[in-house]
């Protein structure tokens, strides 16, 4: 990782959890990779997204 690293706390019900947990497990993968992939491509998505709205919006789009 580059940078320091930054962590919070969700709070998510424990059924939720424990399912993700489980699958993580079943998978081999740390949930918090899991977890860390899953917010980079959603960053990707949006980012593509917003970046299409913005072009959009130039043109006179809505």
């Amino acid at each position: 990782m580059t940078g320091k690293d930054a962590g919070f706390r969700i709070r998510v019900e424990r059924d939720l959890r424990d399912k993700f947990i489980e699958m993580c497990r079943a998978k081999d993968r740390p949930a918090a990779q899991v977890i860390r992939d899953f917010m980079r491509q959603y960053i990707e998505e949006n980012t593509a997204a917003n970046d299409t709205e913005a072009v959009n919006k130039q043109k006179g789009h809505s």
